[in-house]
């Protein structure tokens, strides 16, 4: 028993729960989920393409089962389940995700429309021409590193040696744990231009880069409309571009005009088109236009093609605006360039990316030339043994005919050893103890045929050896000189251009806002309501008296307003997005909602919601702002009055955020919480009004490591309570203190 008890580890749970998550975290991101930034591709894709690569199933060659490749990738290399790999083949097949497809497919792989691929015993592959010759050749030239299978059995390509920046050429989407990837496609002839420019010029930038690289080439087309934006995007990596379909005008029959849409956004592939035509079909059921009389999808292999058929006299350049703001006509995609480089995930500019492929392409040239260098001086030492051979070949064929075995012969043609070999004469003997080949020139003159010693053959040697220490010359130069390293990709890099590049499909511009005149809506009183997830919708102001109680329940925000008015949602990113309620989903109290994500600038992942008003209600008020650094003031409501989408609601130090905003008019005191548990207590006369962009005053005195956690407005005789500590705590009953105090520690 106290052997055993003597083995007993004893740590924190809580240790053992973080480092394993974060074991698994760093596993799915580099692992799974994140490409590298060397061959931009995933594992799943890497080691399916290497696969068929093994298994010879070349583009020249017939197709083969995807059930095969499937098979034999899970077997050999990714052990995660066939409907992972499978996907990721299907995936490289097609061309209206892909800009560069990598996998030839032969069957049914999926629509543009959102189709699913057949399934694998149905479909055949192989792989692309491209594939083959810039992402899979020089294999055999120890150019990437080779690691060990999952069950060591194998050895797989670490990286493949692609030739061109993938990452930027095909993009890639992938979620891990805590973070996410989604790089746009660009045009290959673009992004080889950007490569050879940056090459020439290291100290290139990123606005000279895309003099080069205009902006995403996206497979489906399209017009990105915010070109100005795109300079901040690749300098930081991260941003949003917004898409807009393609729509031409036809003349239909009758006089009536044809809407034709043949480019769609990226961001509709798949399931979104149907929705994109549910979305029109309901414009017309909920009468926001009446000038739609009928909508067809003509699309086809030839690609997209959905008319929208106007009535006459109906303002088409109108129509194309509001389908522009009420479908996904126009998306915005949104980009964030994570990689997995130097083994860890890292957000990376456009610079940074092809700064990371030209330092691999030098990486990969030189493990090239230095295998062919080290190939051509092996050849160049045979051939001088063969030449120096041919001069004293009597001498060689004596020791040959003198001696008992191979070794004999071995031994006296590198180190001379003439004991137990018959000689004619002594002079011949004296030539022998001379000789010393080296034993590769021995090997290969041991194995050398009678007819190498035609004329003709002894020439062909010579011209051989000529060849070879001109190779030798040229790789020394290529290793040795960082231009002609330079010159040598740049070459290929030019040939690669040329025989894979296509014209560019996506235009890149900058547009004006789409404006679409709506007719007047009748004004009616309605509830805005939304969930704690951030589901939003309005009802009718008699359908929520009906359904009162449950509303309060199942709702974070219960505001009565009107459909004509505007909500602001204030967060603790210190900023304010404002939503139209017309914008929201109006109808049964059944009804989900939909996220206040799409409907705003709001973004989740970087800000919470804080407090959401109606605009009109706040406009004569006085809002109480308070951050978490114990800032402090008052704002005029009717600043918040702007047409801008999103605007700064606050001016934050670095670091800070906010942490309360309370319309203040009819409050009478404040009280500020500390995460230290310290309680202030003072008048809302204290606080001043300042600007909106100004940062306020202090409101309490912070300890080093303290930071508002809580803070309320109290109204006069109203009693408030609150629960501290797992205990009911009135705040009416805290001391009056003044404001820029310390306040009083509460001990529960």
């Amino acid at each position: 028993m106290a052997e055993i008890q003597d083995n007993i580890i004893r740590t924190e749970y809580s240790e053992i729960m973080q480092k394993s998550y974060i074991d698994y975290a760093m596993s799915v991101i580099v692992s799974r989920a994140l490409p590298d930034v060397r061959d931009g591709l995933k594992p799943v894709q890497r080691r399916t393409l290497y696969d068929m690569y093994e298994l010879g199933i070349r583009y020249d060659r017939p197709y083969r089962k995807c059930a095969r490749i499937v098979g034999d990738t899970m077997g050999k290399y990714h052990p995660h389940g066939d409907s992972s790999i499978y996907e990721a083949l299907v995936v490289m097949a097609q061309d209206f995700k892909k800009g560069l497809p990598l996998v030839d497919g032969h069957g049914n792989f999926g629509s543009i429309e959102g189709d699913g691929a057949a399934a694998m015993r149905y479909t055949e592959a192989r792989l692309q021409k491209i594939t083959q010759e810039v992402y899979l050749s020089d294999m055999d030239k120890n150019v990437v590193d080779f690691v060990p299978n999952f069950d060591e059995t194998e050895k797989e390509p670490a990286v493949l040696p692609v030739r061109i920046p993938n990452l930027l050429v095909n993009g890639a989407d992938g979620i891990a744990v805590g973070m996410a990837t989604s790089i746009p496609p660009h045009n290959l002839g673009e992004v080889i231009d950007g490569v050879i420019a940056y090459m020439k010029n290291n100290d290139i930038t990123t606005e000279r880069l895309m003099k080069y690289i205009q902006g995403p080439d996206f497979p489906t087309g399209g017009i990105v409309v915010n070109k100005d934006d795109l300079l901040s995007v690749y300098e930081t990596g991260s941003g949003k571009i917004k898409l807009r379909g393609k729509v031409e005008t036809e003349k239909g029959k009758n006089g009536k005009t044809l809407l034709v849409i043949t480019e769609i956004p990226y961001t509709m592939i798949g399931a979104n088109i149907g929705k994109f035509l549910n979305d029109v079909a309901a414009l017309t059921e909920t009468k926001k236009t009446t000038d739609i009389v009928d909508i067809s999808n003509q699309s086809s292999k030839e690609g997209i093609r959905i008319v929208l058929e106007l009535r006459k006299g109906a303002d088409a350049e109108n129509l194309i605006n509001m389908l522009y703001k009420k479908t996904r006509l126009e998306d915005t995609f949104g980009v964030n360039m994570l990689a997995v480089a130097d083994g860890k995930p890292e957000t990376l500019s456009l610079k940074q990316i092809i700064e990371h492929h030209v330092d691999f392409q030098f990486d990969v040239a030189t493990r090239k030339y230095t295998s062919l260098l080290a190939k051509e001086q092996e050849n160049r030492e045979i051939q001088e043994g063969l030449i120096k051979a041919c001069d004293v070949i009597d001498l060689i064929i004596e020791i040959l005919r003198g001696s008992k075995n191979r070794e004999q012969v071995k031994n006296c043609l590198i180190n001379g050893v003439t004991e137990g070999i018959r000689f004619k004469t002594k002079t011949s003997q004296r030539q022998a103890v001379k000789l010393r080949f080296t034993e590769r020139q021995a090997g290969a003159i041991l194995d050398m045929r009678l007819y190498k010693l035609i004329g003709l053959e002894i020439q062909t040697l010579m011209e051989e050896h000529e060849e070879t220490l001109k190779k030798i010359a040229r790789y020394e130069d290529i290793l040795n000189n960082y231009d002609s390293m330079a010159d040598v990709i740049i070459t290929e890099l030019k040939k690669i251009k040329k025989e894979y590049a296509k014209p560019r499909k996506t235009s890149v511009e900058n547009a004006a806002e789409a404006v679409y005149e709506e007719k007047k809506i009748e004004e009616m009183e309605v509830v805005f309501l939304m969930d704690r997830f951030g589901y939003a919708r309005t009802v009718e102001k008699s359908v929520y008296e009906r359904n009162k109680e449950t509303a309060d329940s199942e709702s974070k925000y219960v505001l009565p307003c009107k459909n004509t008015e505007k909500i602001c949602v204030f967060t603790d990113a210190g900023r304010m997005h404002t939503i139209k309620i017309l914008d929201l989903p109006f109808g049964k109290f059944r009804d989900k909602g939909t996220p206040i994500d799409n409907v705003s600038n709001y973004d989740s992942a970087t800000e919470q919601v804080l407090q959401v008003e109606v605009l009109e209600q706040i406009k004569n008020a006085k809002l109480c702002f308070v951050t978490a650094r114990g800032m402090i003031k008052l704002v005029d409501g009717e600043e918040f009055e702007v047409s801008k989408r999103t605007i700064a609601a606050t001016k934050l130090a670095e670091g800070d955020r906010l942490v309360l905003v309370q319309a203040a008019d009819t409050m009478e005191h404040v009280v500020l919480q500390t995460k230290e548990g310290y309680f202030l207590k003072f008048l809302k006369d204290q606080v001043p009004e300042k600007k909106k962009n100004a940062l306020g005053v202090r409101g309490i005195r912070l300890g080093e490591k303290d930071e508002v956690e809580h803070a309320y407005m109290l109204e006069s005789r109203t009693e408030y309570t609150v629960e501290y500590r797992q205990k009911k705590m009135i705040l009416n009953k805290l001391k009056l203190a003044n404001r820029d105090s310390k306040g009083t520690k509460v001990r529960v």
